[in-house]
């Protein structure tokens, strides 16, 4: 199966958390597209929606909302995803990745879109220590 590596981010807080999706967790990303929506049970948080907002590939290549597309492409950009001009009306070829998530994606950006009646800071908080015994 395939896993992904998700950096949840919380605009309530501007904390971002990251979390290994594996499994049942991965596979609800598949097929999603930027801007699109998943519950956020899938990943263990009850009542959150969490909107899709980027990814990358194990190459580092993002992928671009821009371009309906699964696969790799190289495209024409004048800014924005990709590429950030250093003059004024320069465009430059750059390889893009299609907006679709699919298995070759390694890392996933999100944003907490609507928010449970847990705080997100619960989920994460560390798990109490041992105490350390005296002498």
């Amino acid at each position: 199966m395939v896993d992904f590596k998700v950096v949840l981010s919380d605009p309530a807080t501007g904390k971002a958390y990251n979390i290994d999706a594996t499994g049942g967790a991965a596979g609800s990303f598949m097929g999603k597209r930027i801007g699109e929506e998943i519950d956020g049970t899938a990943l263990g948080f009850e009542g959150y929606k969490i909107r899709v907002t980027g990814a990358s590939d194990r190459n580092g290549t993002p992928a671009r909302k821009s371009l309906p597309i699964a696969g790799r492409r190289r495209v024409l950009v004048s800014g924005g995803v990709g590429f950030h001009p250093k003059l004024e009306g320069e465009r430059r070829r750059k390889m893009v990745r299609g907006s679709e998530i699919t298995a070759d994606f390694v890392q996933i950006n999100a944003v907490v879109a609507k928010e449970g009646s847990k705080p997100l800071a619960s989920y994460f908080a560390p798990a109490e220590a041992p105490a350390e015994g005296g002498n």
